[in-house]
């Protein structure tokens, strides 16, 4: 699975909760998206420059490389929360009702016991390039905050994956085939369909 999918919602404690924090996981989105924006800009100055006045922007490789981290960490929850990591789903695909969800269950609290361990690491690593003055090569940017920033989004991730710790486990108490809070497994037609809407700009039932 690579593409969004169908995040169900209802009127309960954990559909509250999953939506208040999407806006927190948008905003970050939005951010990334932003930070690649202004790249965009700065590369067409870094050209233009170059080519009709001989100044390119100082350190142009040194911001790059700097903001990579951001916008390539700042949507993972987002991601997350709407299925659209890329994952193999050809066995859990067959999977139905409370076998499918404990299935699920478990891979998640892998991946928060996975992301718990590579938020420590991250810290550390964020720490160490503060605590001595690490720079880039060539106008000596610090990059701590490069570093930081992963630990900040891992910890949103973290979040995010707790709150898909509390649906799968409601799912498995509850069964049914359409738990809230969690992105829902769909087949290649659905998938198609979702992304030739979403292209479109029409919505589902709309002339």
């Amino acid at each position: 699975m690579s593409s969004s999918s169908t995040v169900l919602e209802d009127e309960s404690k954990l559909s509250l909760a999953d939506r208040a924090y999407l806006r927190m996981e948008s905003a970050l989105n939005l951010a990334g998206g932003l930070i690649i924006l202004s790249l965009v800009f700065l590369a067409v100055m870094n050209v233009a420059g170059r080519k009709f006045f001989n100044l390119p922007v100082s350190g142009y490789i040194d911001w790059v490389e700097q903001a990579m981290a951001f916008f390539a960490f700042l949507g993972i929850a987002y991601c997350q929360r709407s299925g659209g990591h890329i994952g193999m789903d050809i066995v859990i695909g067959t999977l139905r009702g409370r076998i499918l969800w404990l299935a699920e269950w478990v891979s998640v609290v892998f991946m928060f016991l996975l992301t718990l361990i590579l938020i420590y690491g991250s810290a550390l690593h964020a720490w160490r390039a503060y605590s001595i003055g690490d720079s880039s090569f060539d106008i000596e940017l610090p990059t701590w905050p490069s570093k930081f920033v992963v630990t900040v989004a891992l910890t949103v991730l973290a979040g995010r994956l707790i709150l898909q710790i509390w649906a799968y486990a409601r799912a498995v108490r509850q069964g049914g085939d359409a738990p809230v809070a969690v992105p829902l497994i769909e087949d290649a037609a659905t998938q198609a369909a979702h992304e030739a809407q979403t292209v479109s700009g029409f919505d589902e039932g709309k002339v």
